[in-house]
């Protein structure tokens, strides 16, 4: 696993998880305006289990509209859909799980890998080829790390390693706080969709508190350099 040379960081760019989806229509009413609004590199996409053909629909309805709007569309899970939906890729929740996917998605298509617990786990993840790493999502049980602890693995994963790593946000504060400890991309999804002010308000917000934040780290980082 390649080290991380010293440069300049580029914004963090955001990943949107959608939420559970049977239907695709509401979503595909909706995307396109969020798509335009902000910079989002990937789209996450959270199947409900049904069956599988009604699956492969969903999906096959959904991936224009994201991939025309230059963003990757992954699963969550479900790696056996990816090429028969036309997705880029998907989201492994673990070692074993990442293990199972590589397989089928390498060398063409994205392998993302989250439920790391431990900073081995991290490594092992992208010693084994996973293309990003997912700090900070809940658990089975909805537990998850504090915002410092999650904070303090993005920071270390971003001084050491080459591969992005991706901070899970709650709230755009999270998201901030994210973008400062040194995310390359940032997760945001069900407290988009649940705002009251609308998905792509919230996602604007959440876009300038990333930009905020990244500024001001850079901003003190040339001030330190002189």
């Amino acid at each position: 696993m390649a080290v991380k040379p010293v440069s300049s960081r580029p914004q963090p760019r955001l990943y949107l998880a959608t939420p559970l989806v049977e239907d695709p229509q509401a979503l595909l009413e909706s995307l396109p305006q969020l798509l335009a609004q902000a910079d989002i590199a990937a789209v996450l996409l959270r199947l409900k289990l049904v069956d599988q053909r009604s699956m492969i629909s969903t999906v096959k309805a959904l991936a224009p509209a994201i991939q025309d709007a230059g963003a990757a569309l992954l699963l969550d899970g479900n790696v056996e859909l990816v090429a028969r939906g036309g997705a880029d890729g998907s989201h492994a929740r673990g070692i074993e799980a990442l293990k199972d996917a590589l397989p089928t998605l390498k060398p063409n298509r994205i392998a993302g890998c989250g439920g790391l617990k431990t900073r081995h786990d991290s490594m092992t993840a992208g010693e084994l080829g996973a293309d990003y790493v997912l700090f900070g999502e809940p658990d089975e049980r909805g537990q998850r790390p504090s915002v410092d602890a999650i904070a303090e693995r993005l920071q270390w994963w971003d001084e050491l390693f080459e591969p992005p790593c991706v901070g899970f946000a709650e709230t755009h504060e999270e998201a901030g706080e994210f973008a400062r400890a040194g995310a390359d991309f940032v997760l945001v999804g069900d407290f988009i969709w649940a705002d009251p002010h609308g998905a792509a308000a919230t996602l604007k917000q959440t876009e300038q508190t990333i930009r905020q934040a990244h500024a001001a780290v850079f901003a003190n980082a040339r001030a330190e350099r002189g």
